[in-house]
């Protein structure tokens, strides 16, 4: 089984704790890489491009809901749970193009 090559956002700090994306033949990965226990959100191409698309508009994702908690906590899919800040260095990549090639993936 080949090892999944993972990205983060250039926007990222220092250090591999963000959202990371990565991509293989059953569709797109999503998961916050400080997550102990691993939970990836698995996705399809075009689910993913509503997501980013969602994210440079300002619309709702209409596949995978994104929530902000009081705590400060984001949860993408309902699957995997990140930061705030985090989520807006993951966002502000997605608003420069860094993740559109995963839209594409087929």
């Amino acid at each position: 089984m080949p090892t999944l090559e993972w990205q983060k956002s250039s926007y990222c700090g220092e250090g591999d704790a963000c959202v990371n994306v990565a991509a293989d033949a059953t569709g797109v990965k999503l998961t916050e890489s400080s997550d102990p226990s691993g939970v990836i959100l698995r996705t399809t191409p075009a689910a993913f491009a509503t997501l980013t698309h969602a994210l440079k508009t300002g619309a709702p994702s209409p596949y995978i809901d994104v929530t902000h908690t009081p705590d400060g906590l984001v949860r993408v899919g309902g699957v995997v749970t990140t930061t705030d800040e985090k989520w807006a260095a993951f966002a502000r990549g997605v608003r420069a193009g860094e993740f559109d090639h995963f839209g594409r993936c087929q």
